[in-house]
């Protein structure tokens, strides 16, 4: 089992950043690919990135990407995502997803363990 918990949320400006943090623990975190997603007001949750266990493996949606890095800290368990040049249509909660499998995927059904979520407010 895997439990993930997600922090760095808040309240900012737009062009402002953001970095988040998923903390995770677990027997199988080593063999996990993590995810971030996200849900705004009246919306699907919907793919922001992704990366694999054991390489720098990464993937992102066109909405984010050259504005948002995800990387991972495998000694600390620990995933982050960078948030830069924050639009007010990146507001939305934010969740942290693992999977039971090393290969990174862009699509919710795929991940098998979920955070919380943390609330990110792009204010303009």
């Amino acid at each position: 089992q895997v439990q993930l918990v997600e922090s760095g949320g808040g309240l900012v400006q737009a062009g402002g950043s953001l970095r988040l943090s998923c903390a995770a623990s677990g027997r199988t975190f080593s063999r996990s690919a993590m995810g971030w997603f996200r849900q705004g007001a009246g919306k699907e949750r919907e793919f922001v990135a992704t990366i694999g266990r054991w390489s720098d493996v990464t993937r992102y949606a066109d909405s984010v990407k050259g504005r948002f890095t995800i990387s991972s800290d495998n000694a600390k368990n620990t995933v982050y995502l960078q948030m830069n040049s924050l639009k007010p249509e990146d507001t939305a909660v934010y969740y942290c997803a693992a999977r039971n499998s090393l290969v990174p995927d862009t699509t919710t059904s795929a991940y098998d363990y979920w955070g919380q979520g943390t609330q990110v407010t792009v204010s303009s």
